[in-house]
């Protein structure tokens, strides 16, 4: 059984990795929380040298002089009473919340756009608001019920990191804040629930058969790309236009592409093996003829 997590917990112990985990580890401490130890990822072997690297959790521990662990039989013996738990990556075993409750800081309005991937998801359905919820640890994929949220809309020119990185001070503000007052019952969730599945490359795959507002909400999650003369073209920042262009879609007309309805004006891209580059600098040295198009 699941242990509940207490109102006033003592002890912590921490459980991330990325740099968006950073921001709300960084709150706990600066807020005066007892955070005993911090469980993240093993280093990696990173850079030319392949020296190892912890990860940016792990580092950001380090700096506040808190203990680091890499192996989740840790956090039992760490005599905490409560684990937070954000951007971890992992599936927190039955026995260890039965031991150690834990609460969760997840990037989306629950349950809507549960699992690994909740800002990328959102921006690409074209979601007018998102936010955060604390929620609890409970057996299965972020389906316990939520002690607190926080609503916020999403900009027309938020990308994924951006928005990210905005979930991640509003919800570490959300975390100190609800410890602060005191955990409220957690309130089980309602609705109907999406998943937020991992994006894999062919999701990241511009087609240009789409609309120009769809192709441009997927440049913004990050990653984009196409395919011009046999090669990749990452696309890392592109607008809608009104103006007509003709020919099917994928046609390059300028900084302009055809798409399914309506174009796209190309802003930034990064060609294979190459740098990022305006859309102007690309277009003057790869110089598109006629008929040419994007993805063909």
């Amino acid at each position: 059984m699941i242990a509940p997590p207490p109102a006033h917990p003592g002890r912590l112990v921490y459980l991330g990795n990325p740099e968006v985990a950073v921001a709300p580890l960084t709150a706990l401490h600066e807020a005066g929380h007892d955070v005993a130890l911090v469980v993240t990822s093993p280093d990696r072997r990173r850079g030319r040298r392949s020296e190892p690297t912890p990860t940016p959790v792990g580092a950001r521990a380090l700096e506040l002089g808190i203990p680091v662990a890499h192996d989740l039989s840790a956090v039992v013996d760490s005599g905490a009473d409560l684990g937070v738990v954000v951007a971890y990556g992992r599936i927190i075993p039955v026995d260890i919340l039965a031991r150690v409750p834990m609460l969760n800081l997840h990037f989306s309005l629950l349950p809507r756009w549960r699992g690994a991937a909740p800002v990328e998801r959102a921006l690409l359905a074209g979601d007018q608001t998102t936010g955060v919820c604390l929620m609890e640890v409970a057996e299965g994929l972020d389906v316990g019920g939520v002690h607190a949220r926080v609503e916020v809309p999403i900009r027309s020119t938020d990308t994924a990191d951006g928005l990210r990185e905005r979930l991640a001070v509003l919800g570490a503000r959300l975390l100190v804040d609800s410890l602060a007052a005191g955990l409220s019952a957690p309130v089980p969730q309602e609705g109907i629930a999406t998943h937020a599945h991992k994006l894999h490359r062919e999701d990241l795959a511009l087609d240009w058969d789409r609309s120009a507002p769809e192709l441009e909400r997927l440049v913004r999650v990050g990653g984009a790309w196409t395919t011009f003369r046999d090669g990749d073209l990452k696309v890392w920042r592109a607008e809608v236009s009104d103006e007509v262009v003709p020919g099917p879609p994928g046609s390059i007309v300028g900084d302009l592409v055809a798409t399914g309805v309506g174009a796209l004006r190309l802003l930034e891209v990064q060609p294979a093996s190459r740098s990022r580059m305006g859309a102007s600098a690309w277009l003057g040295g790869a110089r598109p003829v006629a008929d040419e198009r994007l993805g063909g």
